[in-house]
């Protein structure tokens, strides 16, 4: 195989060839798995091999040597120091998001209604957006081989056996923007003034298109995996955060635009899921969504109906399957963790599965359940179904 990444993957050792050959849906007899971004430093430290205390001395080498150690084949966002952020206890860095702040005032108006947001998206927002497009079709060129090179660097330090696969700066798309204005104000905002927010989702993918064109362009002229996650939240434990037929009115039609040259160009973009997902999920197939990754089962996502899914080509999805951490990884036992990753594989995708947690994994899982986690990677690494 020739890629981007020789001479230093020439050729590329069995984790990363597991990864690459799943990404392409070809047949494999192990089950590759995706990163992990355990939180808690010790337990960092300890499944790493280092001292206790090495994680926060030297953050980048150890969470690397984490990753090595428990046989991670395939790593996209590359955060060695997002564990920081963290003490035992939880989160204890400052929040720049909205819902977090008792007064939210953005560029010196105070943000207290819905009319307020939409006056800040006209005045402030809108015009910064068309600017930012209009310099992006200008530096396309050098952004292409910008984002190659920010892939090749990263590669060149994982080594041989763990594959990078593209994400930060490789996606963008139309969002929601409660982490800028708040919950309450932009989701009223939302019902209130559907035209005013269709346009800010419109000048949202204007941007986003041409970011996943260079994209696009930047993995086939890189040969870079062709995989990308687009990570979003629009859902909670009860469902949707905006009425899906709203969404098809103001939101879908800019999102399939956004995303466009990404599909176009046969990269397989998949979906990060938070919360109930389910509404969305046929509407993301049609758009050219071609996996996902996440699952909060106990939510109601149906994890054996979307692996029995195909993509609009009639193609099998490519599924990153993780075990629960909100609620097997902390409550469960070791033998809760064996059991659901069996079951993650008895009723994943015959090709294209990855397994790994269902997102971040917070401080305070027993040792003893992150163990057995690893462990379960590499017997399914090594022996398959």
């Amino acid at each position: 195989m020739t890629t981007a990444f020789q001479p230093y993957v020439s050729p590329w050792q069995p984790n990363a060839q597991l990864a690459w050959d799943t990404i392409e849906l070809k047949p494999t007899r192990g089950i590759p798995s995706w990163l992990l971004n355990v939180m808690e430093w010790k337990s960092l430290d300890i499944l790493s091999g280092h001292p206790e205390g090495s994680y926060a001395q030297n953050p980048e080498q150890v969470y690397l040597d984490f990753q090595h150690q428990i046989g991670t084949c395939m790593l996209d966002q590359w955060i060695p120091t997002n564990p920081l952020s963290m003490g035992c206890h939880g989160y204890e860095a400052p929040s720049a998001n909205a819902n977090q702040q008792p007064v939210i005032v953005r560029d010196g108006m105070l943000i207290d209604s819905p009319e307020a947001v939409v006056a800040h998206m006209e005045k402030h927002l809108f015009p910064q957006w068309r600017e930012f497009a209009r310099t992006l079709a200008l530096e396309e060129e050098k952004s292409v081989q910008a984002l190659i090179e920010q892939e090749n660097t990263v590669q060149s330090l994982f080594g041989p056996n763990l594959l990078k696969v593209p994400y930060g700066g490789f996606q963008s798309f139309p969002g929601f923007m409660y982490g800028h204005y708040g919950y309450e104000n932009y989701f009223m905002a939302i019902a209130l003034y559907t035209e005013v927010m269709e346009q800010a989702f419109k000048l949202q993918a204007d941007y986003g298109e041409l970011i996943c064109r260079k994209a696009a362009r930047a993995i086939r002229k890189g040969n870079l995996p062709r995989l990308v996650r687009l990570d979003h939240d629009m859902a909670d434990s009860r469902g949707m955060l905006v009425n899906v037929k709203t969404l098809d009115k103001i939101w879908l039609p800019h999102f399939t635009r956004a995303i466009r040259p990404l599909i176009d160009g046969g990269i397989r973009a998949i979906w990060h899921c938070d919360g109930n997902l389910m509404d969305l999920v046929p509407r993301l197939l049609e758009a050219g969504i071609a996996g996902f990754q996440g699952f909060q089962y106990e939510d109601g996502m149906d994890y054996k109906k979307i692996c029995r899914m195909k993509d609009r080509n009639g193609n099998p999805l490519l599924i990153i399957a993780g075990v629960s951490v909100t609620r097997t990884l902390p409550h469960g036992t070791p033998e809760d963790v064996a059991k659901e990753m069996k079951w993650l594989v008895e009723n994943g995708p015959k090709v294209g599965l990855f397994l790994g947690g269902s997102s971040s994994i917070a401080p305070g899982v027993k040792i003893e359940n992150l163990k057995a986690l690893v462990e379960g990677f590499r017997y399914y690494r090594e022996h398959g179904r």
